[in-house]
């Protein structure tokens, strides 16, 4: 790939003086609805970590000005979401860890001895959350919906539990086909939306498009749920999303948000930065209860 891959084995954070508090914060686009700040805190209080995280709110085009501008002031780690991930993996240069360097995105920045560093940990999140549902991905047949950031940064965690076939269905084929072409295992097809019907239907079936962001689910063919099937937005909400409705209508024995997938990420990441693994379960749950509260 170009660059030698950062190895993470956790804690590539040094201890900050005596007295000092590390600073971390995620950085976006809008910004103001993160979760992040809460999540974190929680982890460090279950942790006994002491920390600052707060979020920082970049103009779209001044995000490398604007994370330069939080380590020269001592910061340390940034998580980065929308629309920055992808600029994200250009600061970190050759500091890229593999899961960055095959995502060609990076959610996780640190600052080191040789400058800003880079990981993605969506894919290890959604994993984590797929397993924390029940499911055993080994020998599954998943169909993934999207073919932008969210979906190749998901790419290969996914093909790595050993699933027995991967399908990339996309509103504009050519870019499924592209992502497609990034793994040689022949595990990996693609096709446009209409592509994702098979007569079989399929084990899990993952919403990694935007089209939750909206009010209506993406315009995919009946049909596309084998027995037991889990649907899976990305997304998550205080309600099921567009598209958890419409895989319910269509049959899928389960369906699921990716809250699970947004603290599972930030459990990763706080690892990374830390050296200790938190415990997601107790944050999840305090999350969906303050949801509900909203709804």
């Amino acid at each position: 790939m170009g660059t030698a891959a950062v190895a993470h084995t956790g804690r590539i954070i040094d201890a900050p003086h005596a007295g000092a508090v590390a600073r971390f914060a995620v950085i976006g686009h809008p910004v103001t609805h993160s979760r992040s700040p809460d999540i974190h805190a929680a982890f460090a209080a279950q942790t006994g970590i002491a920390l600052s995280y707060d979020r920082r709110d970049a103009p779209e085009d001044a995000f490398v000005p604007s994370a330069t501008a939080f380590f020269e002031a001592g910061g340390t780690g940034l998580n980065v979401t929308v629309p920055f991930k992808h600029e994200a993996f250009a600061l970190a240069g050759s500091r890229l860890s593999e899961r960055a360097q095959r995502a060609g995105a990076v959610n996780t920045l640190w600052m080191e001895a040789d400058g800003v560093h880079g990981c993605n940990t969506d894919g290890i999140g959604l994993v984590a959350d797929l397993r924390r549902l029940g499911r055993q991905l080994e020998g599954k047949r998943i169909l993934m919906v999207g073919a932008g950031g969210a979906a190749r940064g998901v790419l290969h965690p996914l093909l790595a539990t050993g699933c027995a076939a991967l399908h990339v269905a996309n509103r504009t084929p050519a870019r499924a086909q592209a992502l497609a072409a990034l793994d040689d295992s022949g595990r990996v097809t693609a096709g446009d939306l209409a592509s994702a019907a098979q007569p079989e239907g399929w084990d899990i079936v993952i919403n990694a498009s935007a089209s939750s962001l909206g009010d209506a689910p993406p315009d995919l063919p009946a049909g596309l749920y084998a027995p037991g099937a889990l649907a899976y937005d990305m997304m998550y909400g205080a309600q099921p999303t567009p598209f958890m409705r419409q895989a319910t209508a269509d049959g899928a024995h389960a369906a699921a948000d990716g809250l699970g997938m947004l603290v599972g990420q930030a459990a990763e990441s706080f690892f990374i930065w830390h050296g200790i693994r938190p415990d997601p379960a107790p944050v999840l749950d305090a999350l969906r209860r303050s949801l509900g509260k909203r709804a």
